[in-house]
């Protein structure tokens, strides 16, 4: 096996501040309804048995779909047809979300200097970057990036662009992640990733307004990642016919065992930080086998993991949203964090941190 490739050091010294979040959701179902009202006439034979199981054990409770599976059956559904539903449940979605952000930080669309999405479940041009700015009320001059196929860790890379602008520009930026799962429910199967993907994934968008230090909020620090190119047929999203196809080995908590710990010191040791200086952790819940590991592999106290839990337990793994979710929740505790490590996973394979520390309003 080949040696992981990390980034070396990328301190972002200029400053930045999450200063506004803001979220939205399509409608909301239980796992047990989407389970009897549709999944287990999904699946027959033994691949019923086994799904039960695995819908039951997916530490979800509650999710959202744009394309609820109890009102409508899009496993036929030509890709064609799902992207023409994907730009009409996204734009409303996204408008939420970065209307509610900008409210938050108190900032105007026409302020806005950067905006970024994010979003791989869904391929339109023009892009959401150029319609969700006209709609919105951002200036013909504001700077606009789409980033795609990253998968569940693009909002870390994203915060991390916007970060770097606003250190740069001094002007705020927008970040926008929107995911929509439910369009790509695929026929019946035996396979047991397609199974897992479909107890697990949900729909959501977040969005963070990033400005220069100064202002109260979240400022980002520092970024890392590291890549397992060796493992890259570990995790997939493949575009079919019948939409997009989620690849999802049950080895990705094992290549993530050996990665998460080196790659958090290296996130914390510039900073003279030490795994007990964190008392926020918003790590992306791809599972409950991927929180014990993280859990286990940094030897982290009970409940450290709880907002991470929590946030898959009422919400299903959204992708790409969900760990500003998990940020949305950490920030809005009765004493918010001081120093909050927010971590992802995704395809390369790849693992994704950003370091974040609480600041005051001057």
């Amino acid at each position: 096996m080949s040696a992981a490739r990390g980034s070396g050091p990328d301190e972002l010294r200029g400053g930045s501040v999450i200063a506004g979040i803001g979220v939205a959701h399509p409608g909301a179902v239980s796992q047990d309804e989407v389970w009897s009202g549709f999944f287990a006439g999904h699946y027959s034979g033994a691949a019923n048995a086994l799904a039960k199981r695995i819908f039951g054990n997916a530490g979800v409770v509650r999710r959202h779909a744009a394309v609820n599976p109890l009102l409508e059956d899009a496993t036929g559904w030509s890709t064609e047809r799902r992207m023409r539903r994907y730009l009409a449940e996204a734009m409303p979605l996204g408008k939420e979300a970065v209307g509610r952000a900008l409210a938050d930080a108190g900032v105007a669309p026409a302020e806005v200097g950067l905006f970024a999405v994010c979003s791989c479940t869904g391929y339109v041009t023009p892009g959401l970057d150029i319609l969700l700015a006209r709609d919105l009320g951002m200036s013909p001059e504001t700077r606009r990036l789409f980033i795609g196929h990253m998968g569940c860790y693009a909002a870390l890379p994203g915060l991390g662009v916007a970060a770097d602008f606003v250190a740069q520009h001094g002007r705020p930026a927008v970040l926008l992640c929107v995911e929509l799962t439910s369009l790509h429910v695929q026929p019946s199967t035996i396979d047991v990733e397609q199974i897992v993907a479909h107890a697990l994934f949900s729909d959501a968008a977040a969005a963070v307004v990033l400005l220069p230090s100064g202002s109260p909020g979240y400022e980002v620090r520092d970024a890392r990642s590291v890549t397992d190119t060796t493992s890259a047929d570990h995790m997939t999203w493949d575009v079919t016919d019948l939409g997009f196809r989620m690849g999802l080995s049950s080895r990705v908590p094992e290549v993530l065992s050996r990665y998460v710990g080196p790659l958090t010191r290296q996130l914390l040791d510039p900073h003279g930080l030490d795994l007990t200086d964190v008392d926020g952790w918003a790590v992306h819940p791809g599972g409950p086998r991927i929180l014990s590991v993280v859990e286990q592999e940094l030897k982290l106290p009970a409940n450290a993991l709880a907002a991470s839990r929590a946030t898959l337990a009422e919400h299903g793994n959204c992708s790409s949203p969900t760990v500003l979710l998990i940020l949305a929740a950490l920030r809005g505790e009765a004493a918010p964090a001081r120093n909050v490590v927010a971590l992802a996973f995704g395809p390369g394979l790849t693992l994704y941190g950003v370091l974040l520390r609480r600041a005051a309003a001057p």
